[in-house]
């Protein structure tokens, strides 16, 4: 039985979600993917636990693909964050095949243990190319995840509503009323 997912943003596109496996809560930085057993309860809520094993090795590439991702979302287009991002892709493919049901595309990695990595860092790529004004950092200033904008206005601020947005709705009626 996996453990459960402790963290307060889930169900967010793989690459993201693997970048809200870091988090804060009430002042404290917490990690999902400090220990295997976190990998274990990340693939599983990523529908990966049965292609990849959760093991050190598994892990060790999962955390470099995380610290690839989260530079290049920290700096867009720089060439050292897109150069790293770019060293994690080159760890695997993609094979066209062709199934009784018809045309479909196969992921394949020389060594397994990258796959979970690969995998992010290509969702990352498949958001760029549908819509990278959409892939947001919550602008709550003590929150550290990540969201797809998929509202449909393309407004959205916050990893969720019901927390951060409350926190600052609440911040600024208290500074509203603080001044009265």
């Amino acid at each position: 039985m996996t453990a459960t997912d402790p963290r307060p943003l889930t169900g967010e596109p793989v690459s993201l979600d693997l970048l809200n496996t870091r988090w804060n809560e009430e002042g404290v930085r917490r990690d999902l993917l400090t220990e295997v057993e976190g990998l274990t309860v990340w693939l599983a809520a990523n529908g990966l636990a049965e292609r990849f094993t959760a093991d050190a090795t598994t892990l060790r590439h999962t955390l470099a693909a995380r610290d690839a991702l989260a530079a290049l979302v920290d700096r867009p287009g720089d060439p050292d964050a897109v150069a790293r991002v770019d060293a994690v892709l080159g760890h695997g493919r993609i094979r066209a095949t062709l199934t009784v049901e018809g045309p479909g595309e196969e992921a394949e990695f020389a060594d397994p243990a990258r796959g979970p990595g690969w995998t992010a860092a290509r969702d990352y790529l498949d958001l760029l190319r549908t819509a990278p004004d959409r892939i947001r950092a919550c602008a709550h200033e003590a929150c550290i995840l990540h969201f797809f904008d998929t509202s449909r206005n393309g407004t959205r601020r916050w990893c969720s509503m019901a927390a951060c947005g409350n926190r600052a709705k609440a911040s600024r009626h208290y500074a509203r009323t603080k001044e009265n």
